[in-house]
């Protein structure tokens, strides 16, 4: 089957469906290329600040994080 038939087919697929939980499916899928490059900036975003955080030592020692952590869970 060649590109456009399928194209033409998933036109007609999508005019007739009525349910909106599988437009929006379609809607993902068919975006899930600019997903990805919005993931990956704001991955990359993240992982450049976490980088900053340790060169400046804004991070926490281990034995911070588990009395932070022991105190979250105890409340």
């Amino acid at each position: 089957m060649a590109s456009a038939d399928i194209r033409l087919e998933l036109k007609q697929l999508i005019e007739q469906e009525q349910d909106i939980s599988v437009l929006q499916a379609i809607k993902t899928l068919l975006s899930k290329q600019h997903l990805d490059s919005t993931l990956k900036s704001k991955l990359s975003s993240r992982a450049l600040k976490a980088e900053k955080n340790i060169k400046d030592g804004a991070v926490l020692s281990p034995d911070e994080m588990q009395g932070r952590t022991s105190q979250f869970l105890s409340e």
